[in-house]
């Protein structure tokens, strides 16, 4: 029996992601109390909220994902790279701290650095994305990528249960494509238990939240992400994990680079997103949160078709019919007014 059918023979896909949403719902429910004690997010210029409101509740995420992909890996024989999981602990209460009491810009940067480089520079050799470049020059263009990727996750976490509507399918589909075999199993583990600690969660971030991830939990699902759409591109799915977060990369990317253009403190609380900009022009939470998770269904349709077509001209089509969706949406968000 592969690697790939053992691993669903010890534990079915479908068991470990509701093992892992009643774990994340249980330790959410039972942290909130200490949460709306020690970890009040109270409302600044980024939030979309208006009342003081418990954050840390990526504390019952993350502890959900890992500890049953690890147990579900033990299970099936296969392994999980050590550095990705101590990198996610290590982020995650880097986090935490900011959340507590927040930590200087720099502080934060260079320890997200080290965990994704502990990540990246770990990694087979083998792994490669493209071959000419060196291998040194290319992890180090990937962990430019993955300290931005982990920060952009966090950049997009301002709206109740925005991070849900972009993890679940994204995960999902990530799920899917390890069945079908295009995806490494430890990557497919990890995606499955995140999908399933993510809706377990959800019912407690839906409009009006009780509890939020903060940053204890959309860096470390930043990370998490972020290892797994790069497994796919080792497996020469470049173009599906451009496809799958594509939202996120335009939404969070457009808007630092205008910030940057308008000469602003790029790195300090802001309400200039695309999504939150939506929620200014009269969109409703639950409106854009529907919109976003509609998005991300057909991204992730296109990219599992740019895999199942395999060839260069259905990928050019894919991307370019996602970007007229990402484009639509964002000149929605900010042009269009909500009803």
């Amino acid at each position: 029996m592969n690697p790939a059918a053992e691993a669903v023979a010890a534990l079915p896909a479908l068991l470990a992601l509701a093992i892992a949403a009643l774990l994340s719902a249980v330790i959410t429910w039972i942290s909130r109390p200490l949460l709306q004690r020690y970890a009040l997010a109270r409302p600044n210029a980024r939030s979309s909220h208006r009342i003081p409101t418990p954050q840390g509740a990526g504390i019952a995420v993350i502890a959900a994902t890992l500890l049953v992909a690890l147990a579900w890996a033990t299970s099936a024989n296969l392994a999980i790279p050590p550095a990705l999981v101590i990198a996610t602990v290590v982020i995650a209460i880097v986090g935490f701290a900011d959340d507590i009491k927040s930590l200087p810009v720099l502080v934060r940067l260079a320890l997200q650095a080290a965990c994704v480089g502990a990540v990246v520079f770990t990694a087979p050799e083998t792994a490669r994305i493209v071959p000419a470049l060196p291998l040194a020059l290319e992890r180090g263009l990937i962990l430019l990528a993955g300290v931005w990727f982990v920060n952009l996750v966090n950049f997009m976490d301002g709206l109740d249960l925005m991070t849900v509507a972009e993890v679940v399918p994204v995960t999902a589909a990530l799920l899917l494509l390890g069945w079908l075999g295009e995806l490494t199993w430890p990557a497919a583990m990890i995606a499955t238990t995140l999908c399933g600690a993510m809706l377990g969660f959800a019912p407690f971030n839906r409009p009006v939240a009780k509890v939020f991830l903060g940053d204890v939990g959309s860096l470390p699902i930043g990370l998490l992400l972020g290892w797994c759409l790069l497994e796919l591109t080792w497996q020469g799915h470049a173009a599906a994990a451009l496809l799958l977060s594509a939202y996120y990369l335009a939404d969070s990317t457009i808007t630092l680079f205008r910030r940057i253009a308008r000469r602003e403190q790029f790195w300090s609380a802001h309400r200039s997103h695309f999504y939150q900009r939506a929620t200014d022009n009269g969109f409703t939470v639950r409106r854009v949160i529907g919109e976003v998770f509609a998005l991300n269904c057909v991204l992730v349709l296109l990219a599992l078709g740019a895999i199942s077509a395999g060839s260069a001209g259905a990928i050019s089509v894919a991307l370019l019919a996602a970007a007229i969706a990402v484009g639509f949406i964002l000149w929605r968000f900010t042009k269009c007014p909500g009803y």
